[in-house]
């Protein structure tokens, strides 16, 4: 916002409303600077037009409290631990590598010896022809005991991608695989086919979408944004993720993706899911996590030490979630039960609040945005009591399209629409089996062995993952 001399309001009750409004924006933009990264909000590194709803961004960084990177990083105490990401599978057997300081450096300024104070530990995967184990990188921490300079952690070799979890005989795995094997992806077509069929025979399905960069797209600029679209559903215990690239954003990709859909649609509030929601068939329901996101931005520019209009909006949503994970293993009749009981209570408190509170707010500070998002998606946010099996959140969809965030980190764009779309392909194919409890390395293996003989439906739905056995990844 830019503002002259000249382009002040006279009236003294705007020039206040004006001057507590850049106050709160101040005050947002120092937490984004110097607040913890897990407490920032995906706006924080991106502009606010690519930033709209891009709420995976953060759900990674919460992932990997506050780090942003894909690497699995464990400290050992008293070293404060970085990231809070799961190790990597506990059987497989570990090689520890520790890297230590050379000999000179361990002589403080001061004269005296640095001793060992801690260790910082990151693993990464290593494929050896027919064996898988984990490489642990060990970096000793030293400090000095006669004095209080800072504690010097030990280098590690310089990695081929760094902060990734692929040592280099992965990478040679799969760079062999794609380009020296000539896997065909056209020989999953029929199994992609049969996962959509029953994505979409499902009647509750997740949407949602993230930027991706393709460099040589025809007739467009390599700095334009194309997407990855990512839907989520299926039935309880089969659960399906399938990705799709696209060069737009706009209404016509859902109503393409979704053209034989019908049933229940869990997505934000992004305009370009409209019209596919306004078709006969389609119940759309709205992301009560992002309206619950907006007023802890309300709630980080309250003066501090005092309770606020955020806070009473969030201690009633807190109490829905609180809801939710007490019935989170209960069947579909017992959850409907309840929240008829419980959740209608406090959504019809919420809304007695919400309809006192909105005229008495400005449209233009993060309470008002909060209060009138909202209201706006009132009534698609209530819409989970009518059903036990309905989410009240697309948190499900957010947590589909992480993994491709992650990956976007570390290789940044797409060469060509060709690539982009063996990517969407390929993350199906990973994230699937995933979501079903299979290791995708062992269930990816499993398959091209049997992919050459299957010739029916049959064989094919067989290699499907909730149809196979479970299988190691040794």
């Amino acid at each position: 916002m830019k503002i002259g001399a000249d382009s002040l309001p006279d009236d003294p009750v705007l020039l206040k409303a004006l001057v507590l409004q850049l106050q709160e924006q101040i005050a947002l933009l120092r937490h984004k600077l110097f607040s913890p990264k897990s407490e920032r909000s995906p706006e924080d590194a991106e502009s606010p037009q690519l930033a709209m709803f891009n709420e995976a961004e953060e759900l990674l960084e919460e992932a990997a409290g506050g780090s942003g990177e894909a690497e699995v990083e464990e400290v050992v105490a008293p070293v404060k631990r970085r990231g809070k990401r799961k190790l990597l599978l506990a059987e497989l057997p570990r090689v520890e590598i520790v890297h230590e300081l050379p000999e000179p450096e361990r002589t403080c300024a001061c004269g005296a010896c640095k001793q060992a104070i801690g260790e910082e530990v990151s693993e990464q995967l290593d494929i050896i022809p027919m064996q898988v184990r984990v490489i642990r990188h060990i970096r000793k921490t030293y400090a000095c005991k006669a004095c209080e300079s800072a504690p010097v952690t030990a280098d590690k070799p310089a990695q081929l991608i760094e902060k990734s979890l692929a040592s280099p005989s992965v990478l040679a795995m799969l760079l062999t695989t794609k380009y020296a094997d000539g896997i065909p992806l056209y020989r999953f077509e029929k199994m992609l086919n049969l996962l959509r069929d029953q994505l979409l025979g499902y009647p509750v399905l997740h949407c949602d979408e993230t930027r991706l960069q393709v460099l040589h797209e025809p007739g467009r600029d390599p700095a334009a944004q194309s997407w990855m679209w990512v839907q989520s559903g299926g039935p309880p215990g089969n659960p399906v993720v399938l990705f799709d690239y696209s060069t737009s954003r706009a209404q016509d990709v859902p109503l393409h993706l979704l053209a034989d859909y019908r049933g229940y649609l869990m997505t934000d509030d992004y305009a370009g899911y409209n019209a596919v929601a306004a078709q006969d068939g389609i119940e759309r329901l709205a992301c009560c996590a992002h309206a619950r996101r907006k007023f802890i931005e309300a709630q980080k520019v309250q003066p501090r030490g005092k309770i606020g209009r955020a806070d009473m909006a969030l201690n009633l949503i807190n109490k829905l979630y609180e809801i939710e994970r007490d019935h989170k293993g209960s069947g579909d009749l017992e959850r409907h039960a309840v929240r008829q009981q419980r959740s209608l209570p406090i959504l019809e408190q919420l809304k007695a609040w919400l309809d006192k509170t909105q005229p008495q707010v400005t449209a233009q500070n993060a309470l008002g945005k909060a209060v009138n998002y909202l209201a706006s998606n009132w009534s698609r946010l209530v819409r989970y009591v009518e059903g036990g099996h309905l989410p009240i959140d697309n948190n499900r969809a957010e947590n589909a399209i992480r993994p491709f965030v992650i990956g976007r980190k570390n290789w940044l764009f797409s060469d060509t629409p060709k690539g982009a779309t063996a990517s969407a392909r390929i993350y199906s194919l990973i994230e699937t089996p995933k979501a079903n409890g299979r290791e995708p390395y062992a269930w990816l293996r499993h398959v091209l062995e049997r992919l050459p003989a299957a010739n029916s439906i049959e064989d094919y739905e067989a290699l499907l993952p909730w149809n196979c056995p479970p299988i190691s990844a040794s």
